[in-house]
């Protein structure tokens, strides 16, 4: 089966779908989903999205953000996000994101690492009504089809120029073409036993850019959230503890009920010093406690954290909730320009699965949402107004010789491959194919 469309964007997650709202209306637009259209890490995204308090708080933005990045980031695409958040925050609110407010307008909450409070928030399910609106109003788009449980497998190319994707959808080979590629396909969560990422994002468009010879960058760039929900299982997704509820007050004490960190320092920072706690009290997690905040605060600020600990036997309103670091996110990626435009012509990539450089070694809390959202929005302007410049290039497209399974495995090998090459450190961590 053989699709033709303008542009192919791979992933539904904030890049994704943002992407996609940002593009001419006059595009056909053919959008796919590994899973299901929520199936993305946008969806649980918890803590919020940081955004600006004005012009006078953006290089406060930029130092927070370069500080917590150990000063390994992209300086000029640092600016870019800090001064382009507060335009896109106010389209989000036009669009009908409803975030949270008090007597003066938006509500503002602190995280880790930052140095005033500076995120919006949706209560504690921000990613979720994010992907809410957005996915909506691509759905009553006429110029966007969706097919969902479509797995991309590779790309297509000629040369140096990408001119579609191969998938797999109920065992059948589709071919995409298109004028423009966009790469929206997440992080690489699935290939740790502990993770707080949906278990189906594999890094697949960091692998396929691997085996293509696109530019990639910071394999090593690997971030642990300090705080998820501590279980014994490998196999199930890891539940996060946000980094709002340190924000908002919580501590963080050991198995003997001491204090032993900064709360609010930066991620990896607070990470390192929960692993030497266990190590040295020789257990499995610590513990983060709410509890003597106001009952009401905590259900009404906290509620579907409130409601997870609860089925695990845990009210946080009386007791603390165990805790341990678990992989999160992936500052590294398909390298790229301040439009999200790769080393080959026509494919872009935005969000988790490419490198902007913003984060460094270390992203600041609630930076994710937000990269993917000011990137998102500039490449599609970018492809706006270059697309009619393009035509679709059809080529013959190779026949798959395997299942699915056997290229998903392919591409997890790849990546594990190569980013043993820099953190050996991690081979326990990783899954096995």
């Amino acid at each position: 089966m053989d699709i033709f469309t303008d542009v192919l964007i791979v992933g539904t997650g904030v890049a994704g779908l943002y992407a996609a709202l940002n593009l001419r209306n006059d595009l056909k637009i053919t959008m796919i989903s590994k899973g299901k259209l929520d199936e993305c890490n946008t969806n649980l995204a918890q803590g919020g999205i940081s955004v600006a308090r004005g012009s006078t708080d953006i290089d406060s933005f930029v130092e927070d953000t370069l500080k917590a990045g150990q000063y390994e980031n992209d300086v000029n695409a640092v600016k870019i996000l800090a001064e382009e958040s507060i335009e896109n925050i106010n389209n989000l609110s036009n669009m009908g994101v409803d975030f949270d407010k008090d007597r003066e307008g938006l509500n503002y909450t602190r995280e880790a690492a930052h140095s005033i409070n500076r995120i919006v928030h949706y209560k504690d399910i921000t990613g979720k009504r994010l992907e809410e609106v957005l996915l909506s109003k691509v759905k009553s788009k006429d110029n966007i089809i969706i097919y969902e449980d479509c797995h991309l497998i590779d790309i297509l190319k000629k040369y140096n120029i990408c001119t579609g994707g191969i998938c797999i959808n109920n065992n059948k080979q589709i071919n995409i073409y298109a004028k423009v590629t966009i790469l929206a396909t997440g992080g690489i969560g699935g290939i740790f036993k502990n993770s707080t990422n949906q278990r189906l994002i594999t890094g697949d468009g960091v692998a396929i850019a691997l085996r293509n010879g696109v530019k990639v960058k910071n394999l090593n760039y690997i971030q642990f959230h300090p705080t998820a929900f501590f279980t014994e299982s490998l196999i199930e997704r890891k539940f996060l503890i946000s980094e709002s509820v340190r924000g908002e007050g919580g501590k963080l004490i050991n198995c003997r009920g001491a204090s032993f960190v900064n709360e609010l320092l930066p991620r990896d920072v607070v990470t390192k010093h929960i692993y030497e706690e266990e190590r040295k009290t020789n257990s499995k997690n610590v513990y983060l406690d709410i509890s003597f905040m106001p009952k009401n605060f905590i259900i009404k600020r906290f509620p579907t954290i409130y409601e997870k600990c609860l089925e695990s036997g845990i009210d946080i309103t009386k007791e603390s909730i165990p805790v341990s670091p678990a992989q999160h996110y992936f500052m590294g990626g398909i390298d790229v320009d301040s439009y999200g435009k790769t080393s080959m012509e026509n494919l872009y990539a935005f969000g988790e699965v490419s490198c902007t450089g913003i984060h460094g070694a270390n992203r600041l809390a609630s930076n994710s949402l937000l990269e993917g959202l000011v990137f998102s929005k500039r490449g599609a302007l970018d492809i706006n107004n270059k697309i009619s410049d393009l035509s679709i290039i059809d080529i013959n497209a190779p026949k798959l010789e395997y299942n699915l399974e056997c290229y998903e495995n392919i591409n997890k090998k790849v990546l594990i491959d190569n980013i043993m090459k820099f953190r050996g450190d991690l081979k326990d961590e990783l899954v096995t194919c």
